[in-house]
Parts: structure tokens; sequence; C-alpha cells
């Protein structure tokens, strides 16, 4: 009897490389003792004090849960939840008296809103979406899932751990042969922990209003940045006084995942200053009814929340990831001196390169997944293995051998920093161990 056939798309697909790791190790074995998974920024810490309240109380009187019904809201999502995003946005500074906010199912839902909404048809090289290299694994997957194209500005790591900005010049030249609809920017990169000025910001915003293309910004790690004497960063602080024409072309995608220490709760949001942009895009999610109504409810606690709470609180988070992500740098660059490191600039993630450590032909998702399926190392009398996440699929390229990604993986400061401190030397004897089975 012959098999029902799964679409070509379904036949092609392979787990993003955040999650593979953690795959690879639910099918193990002969698990060791203790398992450090940096692979995903699957954040540890305790959520906001106010959302914790309402979470606390969803069956106290006040709540409109407690009752017991779970009813829809609308599809642009609850007005207080709505208004959470904005004063999160007024409490940094940013004016919000003309943005429009729709919530979604996490940031992820947004990216989707995000490229239906900018880039050409499926199936054409239509109005791609142009993205820098290497990119947020879930911008490719999801272009590719909607069969929306996409093309790269590429970004390489230097040996003292600085990714290369884009030339101006070159990524103007790949607007005028690409054509892009859009061209989106993460300030406080994901995967990278690249740090984007105001003035590199304004030079792209201009290539924007100069090509007729949206300008889009992932802020999920918005307040989180390092660097002494920086300043925070946002689309929403570019205005027609620094490049004129740039109002009613900017989109920002948000989250409650990262600064708010709420990955599961699964709520974001698709801010913009376009109108026709946000009406449509309302009309889109209209097929998935709503965002999650309790998720709604638990994060709107912040729209109540006071100037200085919000600050306080933001200031608590960068402090903490600071130290982590210091210390997981000078810890990392004593072991083993020649891995490469990025820069510990900005969000909760450091790229290691062991180009200049491993023999050839090394592969960065093989490295990963021998990690997770039978490597270990005695750490404290403890056999513990590390999930990391390969950079291959980060990166907008097809030539396998032309991909800087065979060489680099991404790490996550999403542990306890008991952990975390173990994370140096777990890479390295691991290293170790692959590189002498070879």
């Amino acid at each position: 009897m012959s098999k029902p056939i799964l679409s070509a798309h379904f036949q092609s697909r392979q787990p993003s490389d955040v999650r593979l790791s953690q795959m690879k190790f639910a099918e193990r074995k002969d698990k060791p003792e203790k398992v450090i998974n940096v692979a995903i920024g699957n954040v540890s810490l305790p959520t906001n004090p106010a959302m914790q309240k309402r979470m606390f109380e969803l069956n106290a009187p006040e709540s409109p849960f407690a009752n017991g019904v779970i009813r829809y809201s609308g599809s642009a999502g609850i007005e207080e939840a709505q208004n959470a995003f904005k004063n999160i946005l007024k409490s940094e500074g940013f004016d919000t008296e003309n943005l429009y906010v729709q919530i979604t199912d996490g940031g992820s839902a947004g990216m989707e809103l995000l490229i239906l909404g900018v880039c050409g048809p499926a199936g054409s090289d239509e109005r791609p979406l142009m993205m820098i290299d290497p990119a947020y694994t879930n911008y490719i997957s999801f272009a590719e899932r909607l069969g929306r194209k996409t093309v790269t500005i590429k970004r390489y790591l230097d040996e003292n751990g600085k990714f290369n900005l884009p030339d101006m010049n070159e990524v103007e030249e790949m607007i005028k042969t690409h054509k892009p609809g859009a061209l989106l920017v993460i300030p406080y990169d994901n995967p990278t922990g690249q740090y984007y000025t105001y003035d590199l910001l304004k030079d792209l915003a201009r290539l924007c209003v100069k090509y007729n293309m949206w300008m889009v910004s992932d802020e999920a790690y918005r307040e989180l940045y390092y660097r002494d004497n920086e300043e925070l960063v946002s689309i929403w602080g570019l205005s027609d006084e620094d490049v004129p024409g740039i109002e009613g072309r900017r989109i920002s995608i948000e989250t409650a995942s990262k600064v708010w220490n709420a990955c599961g709760l699964r709520i974001g949001a698709v801010i913009t200053d376009n109108e026709e942009f946000h009406r449509k895009s309302v009309a889109e999610y209209t097929a998935n009814l709503c965002a999650n109504v309790i998720g709604q409810y638990i994060f709107g606690a912040l729209a109540h929340e006071s100037k200085e709470d919000i600050l306080a609180w933001c200031k608590k988070q960068r402090d903490y990831y600071k130290d982590l992500i210091v210390k997981f740098y000078n810890d990392i660059k004593e072991l083993e001196p020649d891995l490469i490191v990025s820069s510990p600039d900005a969000s909760i993630y450091s790229v290691i390169d062991v180009r200049n450590v491993v023999k050839p032909g090394f592969d960065s998702i093989d490295f990963a997944l021998y990690c997770a399926g039978e490597g270990s190392v005695n750490i404290d009398g403890v056999e513990t293995t590390l999930l990391v996440a390969p950079m291959k699929g980060f990166y907008d390229i097809e030539n396998d051998e032309e991909n800087p990604g065979r060489t680099q993986f991404r790490v996550s400061f999403v542990e306890p920093p008991e952990d975390m401190a173990k994370v140096p030397k777990l890479f390295v004897e691991l290293l170790r161990q692959y590189e002498a089975k070879r």
C-alpha cells in the first residue's frame, strides 16, 4: 500500500539550529548527570514582579478569568497589553503618540506578519527582505515557510572579536540589484551581540527612504547593552528631523520574552507608525483570531508601572547580563587564547569561532551533535555536557564551504550564573575531545 506524500516543504525541513542539540540530547540513551543548555535563549530568570502578581491572582475577583471564562480578544490585542508596550517605550523617552500596536503570539508571529506585509508575492524574487548576515534563524525559516525571498549583507567576525559593519556603498549596491521591500536590523544583535550606534541606524534609514523601503527593527534586546558611555538605541529614536521621510515606514518587533523574562508567555507585538500597515496586519491576523489572552493579561500589568520602576528593572537586567558576559569572555579566552570570541557589547549572546584551533573539515553541526549525543566532561565530580547552537543556520548562504558558521557557535547566557561559569571549561574540553576523535 502506498504511503501518503509529504509536501516538498516538509520533506526539506530540518530542525532550527537553536533546537538541534536539545532534540539530539532527548534521544541520548546514556545521558550524563548534568546538561547545561546554552543553545537557545530560554531565559531562566523570574519575570517582573507586577507580572508575577497577576500570574498568582488569575482567580482573584478582579481578574477577568475569575469566573473561569476565557474568551478571544480582538485580533489587535487587549488595549491594556498594547498600552504596556507603549508604556515601556514612553518610559525610555520615546514618543508613542502616533504608534499603532498589534499584540501577537510572541515576537515570532510578528516576524511572519512582517514578512507577509513587506515582501513580494510567494514564490517570486520581488521585494525580498534584506537582512545582515549572520541573521536570526527564525527570519530565514519563516521566509522559507512563506515562500518569500531574502537577501543578505555579509558580516564577518574579525580576529579581534568584532563583526565588521556593512559598508554603505555595498549596501546601496545590493539594494539597487535586489530591490528589497524592507531592511531588517537588530540593533542589539541576535546572534552576534553587536551594538548598533545611532549613526549607523541613520545611514541605513537614509537608504530606506531613498529606495522607498520599510525599515524594520527587531528590538527584543533593546535595553541590554554593555559598552560604557553608550545610549539606548531604537528605531523609535529616529525621526524626520534626523532622516527626512523615515516616519511612516518604521516597524518594530517586540517581545515579552527577553528583557521581561517571559519566554513561555508567548506575547509579542508589531509596532508601526504606518496606519495602513497596521490595519492590514490586523486583518491578516484575524485568521489567527487573537494572541494568548491570559498572556496578554499578565503582560498588561506593565501598562501601570511607573517610569522609575520600568527603568530600574531594565538596569537590573543589564547589570546582571553584563557581569555574566564579561566573565565568560575573559574565562574562555584565558583557557584557549586562540578562540575568537565576539565582543561582549549587547544582547544575551556571544559567538565563538574555533577556526584557529581545529583541523580542516570541521563542521559546527557535527560538533554540536557530538556534545548532545555522546560527549561529556567531569566537572566537580559530575559528568556534564553542553548544548550549543551551531551558527551555520544563521547565515543565508547556500554553499556550505563558504558558510562562516561552519566553525562558529552561539552561546546564550540563560543558565544560572553558577552553571554559566562552567561553560568555558566545558566548551574547551569537549572541543579537545572531539578533535582528538577526528
